[in-house]
């Protein structure tokens, strides 16, 4: 059975930095596509950065880019998202997903093939 557990989320102050992980079992990720959104209540679950599988070809939403850092160890089947001058408007649930399919619109929500439960990020002003 596939699956994905995110870890990292807390509270932190604008400004500062989290880190979340997400820890893959039941797959190889080394071929998988691999990717970070997140949703607040109410609202559809947003792309924030993506991965290629060897890790070369990376993916962020404008209002992340510059200030998030997505990253992968496949040797330990896991995948990162760094998160430094965090602002109030980061404050979601962050998930992981995963995807075989490399000609898949990569910020869409229907691209990903697996999904862990999320993690909450809470930003204080």
């Amino acid at each position: 059975q596939v699956y994905l557990g995110e870890s990292g989320g807390g509270l932190v102050q604008a400004g500062g930095s989290r880190g979340l992980s997400c820890v893959v079992s039941g797959l190889n990720i080394s071929t998988y596509a691999m990717a970070w959104f997140r949703q607040v209540p109410g609202a559809e679950r947003e792309f924030v950065a993506r991965i290629s599988a060897a890790g070369y070809i990376l993916r962020y939403a404008d209002s992340v880019e510059g200030r998030f850092t997505i990253s992968r160890d496949n040797t330990k089947n896991a995948l990162y998202l760094q998160m430094d001058e965090v602002k109030p408007e980061d404050t979601a649930v962050y998930f992981c997903a995963a995807t075989l399919y490399y000609n898949r619109v990569y910020s869409r929500v229907d691209s990903y093939d697996y999904w862990g439960q999320g993690t909450q990020v809470t930003v204080s002003s």
